[in-house]
């Protein structure tokens, strides 16, 4: 998929943990959550200006959005002074799950394409693929995007009605 598909995909996948942490009281946690998630929905793509690196490789697997979910986890540890230790621990937990929601929704979006992914790399090489569309399929593509624009909207909805 392109940029505009994985925004979508990104927005899709995030929207039920958005809606439940904004339920919970933590509006702004929710909506900086949501922003960062789309901003590294398409860092697996960076493969493209990486020397030696494959694209659809190591940068689409559960390792990397693992990788990059304990990365958010520390940068959230070493950065946020929380009130308590379990608000610390909440949201470094929080941290990672918007890391791997983010990779593991761009993961999500490349398996519809032909091409695949291969995502229990490097354990095992074989791929993944629904076969449903081109990733330069702009209908594709901009209706993964409307669909996260609706889930985002419905946990909005959701949260002023409920909370």
């Amino acid at each position: 998929m392109y940029q505009t598909g994985h925004y979508g995909g990104a927005l899709t996948v995030y929207a039920p943990l958005g809606t439940i942490v904004a339920l919970m009281g933590y509006g702004e946690i929710a909506l900086v959550g949501g922003l960062v998630c789309v901003a590294l929905s398409t860092l697996p793509d960076y493969d493209h200006r990486l020397p030696l690196i494959d694209h659809r490789g190591p940068t689409h697997t559960i390792l990397f959005a693992l990788a990059v979910g304990a990365g958010l986890a520390t940068l959230a540890a070493v950065s946020i002074d929380a009130s308590s230790t379990l608000v610390d621990i909440g949201i470094d937990a929080f941290a990672f799950l918007v890391g791997v929601v983010s990779i593991g929704s761009h993961l999500l979006a490349d398996a519809l394409t032909p091409m695949g992914i291969r995502p229990f790399w490097p354990v095992s090489r074989r791929r993944y693929s629904l076969e449903m569309t081109t990733a330069d399929n702009p209908v594709a593509n901009y209706g993964l995007f409307g669909l996260g624009i609706a889930a985002a909207l419905a946990g909005l909805s959701i949260t002023l009605v409920v909370g």
